[in-house]
């Protein structure tokens, strides 16, 4: 049985991220986001799977890790290296096609040899004002060690005096909200011009290092990436806030791996910073073009024209929960299903709200993972405390990336009276669940996204509100096993990793097996972000040999492989890379007729299943089950975002063209109409 290699599977999923930024239906902009999307994926990319790939290659012994698919660590580099460079040299070629795209626009990216008198008084004002307050030159010597650098880019400046003395010295390029990457200069006979914060800074050199005298200056852009491996001191006597800042600092001072480097970067200057930073010249160096960090094209401004825009549709409300109105009595009445960004995110801040200042509300639980900048999720659990409410919260420390803000928000909330709890010891609490306690009920909602009303807004994500008792009761059990871990954990909708959702799903894989053997109608469909997991590829490939027919929505990295002789002949597998990023994870199940449908936080990984605390739910309420299949079938019927696994086009028979992110606003807002239809019916019947 064929298992694919995880990362190259994923590299082929941020492949598929380049192909948008090529397409030319796509708005200009968006094309420009997407070359930012797929360069901070790459990043990432480095900074945790290679350099898991480059610390497992120098382990000579015979327990050295093998990965999937079969490959050495060793033969995974140079695959992987090889295949960075690739992408590499196709988003260099996209970048220099939207580019010009936009000159036919008259919009041009500029640099600092070629502004008019106007435009560099306007950059030197810019520098004085903006940027000079935040530089920091540092003067390196051969004899001191370089100081610690940030993942971050920066200049490497060679000086050359009147008296013929070389000196190097280092700058930090200073990017932040107040300091943008991206500068619009003043419009000049109708022609838009945009310049990098760097080239500004190229321009006033001279400024910088005027007490020099020198005769040349030549500063390149370089950049590096440290291993991103988070270790945690076992120390006992420190609190675990303690041993998380010690990570943190373990992490930034981790060993940089790759040194990304200006071509025209003098050799003694390059050789000179390699060796302050300690990074060998064994694959390990990447020149890439003037301009590195392109994930700061995410924040590209918009400066096209009205036709060229993206088109931002407003997030819908669902009909059922009406504006200023009980939440919890709308849940009393059926389970409430939301789709984001299709429906709008303050449909949960409302839910948190009611339940802060409702007086027959006890007690909130709440599992947090990423939270927003200025987190209305916090804020409303700090009320609900400040109005008498006892409030529980997790707080996972350890959402890769977000552990500092993770720490800051788990201080904070302490601080105001919120129980706080951070899970189990080797265990990572990747689940989204709420808990609200009445006097004489309860309401719990369950979601596949993190409770952040930024990324709400561009993650296709599902929820869940239901009063069901026994749901209810489950998340109790819930929450009292996360408190301890030597409580008993017993749920009957709920299915919760690594308790026993492996478990679950593999006994209905094996049901439809068996249903297939007996000549009964069987199928599983499933979205995932990812499809990684040995033991489930392997079984999901025995239903396919036993006439399962199974098809897999699957955003990232898939290790199976589909429509393959013996095996996959009944696996077809599709992914869609599109405005959105697609987040949710279902799962349905044929039954022998009598259909089951799960949504849950996991995907089919390892870590998902076995190291992670994560939450599913058997979906119970006819209409939120037939929500699930039309919202499955119009993915399924995508054929102009979607591809197959080798990024070709999704073919689907149909010559009406069919591009799920758009049609699900309209699928919502027929959705809605119909209910209101419904309503207005019941009342004249009344």
């Amino acid at each position: 049985m064929k298992i694919s290699n995880s990362e190259l599977s994923w590299l082929e999923f941020n492949g598929r991220i380049l192909q948008e930024a090529r397409d030319k239906s796509v708005p200009l902009m968006q094309r420009l986001r997407f070359l930012g999307i797929f360069s901070n994926n790459q990043d990432e990319f480095v900074k945790v799977r290679l350099s898991n790939i480059i610390r497992s290659s120098r382990i000579k012994s015979e327990s050295a890790k093998i990965f999937s698919g079969g490959y050495t660590a060793y033969c995974l580099l140079k695959i992987v290296n090889e295949k960075i460079l690739n992408c590499q040299n196709e988003f260099a070629e996209i970048y220099t096609e939207i580019l010009e795209e936009m000159a036919e626009k008259n919009i041009h990216i500029t640099d600092e040899n070629s502004l008019d008198e106007k435009q560099q008084i306007f950059c030197r004002n810019y520098f004085e004002n903006v940027v000079s307050p935040l530089i920091a030159p540092v003067i390196l010597r051969k004899k001191t060690e370089i100081p610690f650098l940030r993942d971050d880019f920066y200049f490497a400046v060679k000086l050359t005096t009147m008296k013929g003395k070389i000196r190097y010295a280092l700058i930090r390029i200073p990017v932040s909200e107040s300091c943008p990457r991206f500068v619009v200069l003043p419009k000049n006979n109708g022609k838009t011009e945009i310049i990098f914060l760097e080239n500004i800074i190229r321009l006033c050199m001279n400024s910088i290092f005027f007490m020099f005298n020198c005769t040349d200056i030549s500063a390149h852009v370089f950049t590096f990436v440290r291993d991103a491996y988070f270790s945690i001191d076992e120390d006992i006597s420190k609190s675990l806030t303690e041993k998380m800042e010690a990570g943190l600092d373990r992490r930034l001072n981790g060993q940089p791996v790759k040194l990304i480097y200006e071509p025209e970067i003098p050799d003694d200057l390059l050789d000179f910073i390699a060796v302050k930073l300690n990074i060998k010249k064994d694959g390990n160096f990447m020149f890439a073009e003037r301009y590195h960090l392109m994930r700061n094209l995410m924040d590209f401004p918009e400066i096209c024209p009205a036709t060229e825009k993206t088109e931002s549709a407003t997030p819908l409300r669902n009909s059922m929960l009406k504006p200023f109105s009980s939440i919890f009595k709308a849940v009393d009445k059926n389970d409430v299903f939301l789709n984001y960004p299709y429906h709008t995110f303050n449909h949960f801040i409302d839910f948190l709200k009611e339940a802060a200042i409702d007086p027959k509300v006890d007690s909130i639980y709440i599992t947090l993972y990423r939270l927003a900048e200025n987190s209305q999720v916090v804020n409303t659990l700090i009320n609900a405390v400040k109005n008498g409410k006892q409030v529980t919260a997790l707080v996972e420390l350890f959402a890769r990336f977000d552990e500092e803000r993770n720490t800051g928000y788990s201080e904070l909330l302490q601080k105001e009276g919120i129980k706080i709890i951070h899970g189990i010891a080797g265990l990572k609490v990747h689940g989204k669940i709420v808990l609200v306690k009445c006097k004489k009920k309860g309401y719990v909602y369950l979601g596949t996204g993190n409770f952040n009303e930024v990324t709400a807004r561009t993650y296709s994500d599902f929820g869940l509100f239901t009063s069901d008792r026994k749901t209810v009761a489950d998340a109790v059990s819930v929450f009292g096993f996360l408190q301890n871990i030597h409580a008993k954990l017993q749920t009957e909708h709920l299915i919760v990793a690594p308790v026993y959702m492996r478990n679950r799903f593999e006994e209905l894989i094996n049901r439809e097996i068996r249903n297939a053997r007996k000549g009964l109608n069987a199928f599983i469909y499933a979205k995932f972000n990812s499809l990684t997991d040995g033991e489930m590829i392997k079984l999901l490939y025995r239903a396919s040999a036993a006439g399962v027919k199974i098809r897999l929505i699957v955003r990232g990295a898939c290790c199976l492989q589909p429509q393959t002789a013996k095996y996959g002949d009944n696996i077809e597998a599709i992914r869609i890379i599109d405005k959105y990023l697609e987040h949710a994870r279902m799962i349905v199940f044929c039954n022998a007729g009598d259909e089951k449908f799960y949504i849950t936080s996991a995907d089919f990984m390892e870590r998902n299943l076995d190291r992670r605390i994560e939450f599913g739910i058997e979906i119970t309420s006819p209409d939120v089950k037939q929500t699930l299949k039309d919202i499955f079938n119009i993915q399924w019927n995508d054929n102009v975002k979607a591809r197959d696994l080798n990024n070709k086009l999704h073919e689907t028979g149909n010559t009406v063209k069919l591009r799920s992110q758009d049609e699900f606003f309209r699928y919502f807002a027929a959705k809605n109409r119909r209910h209101e239809n419904e309503e207005i019916k019941n009342m004249s019947a009344m």
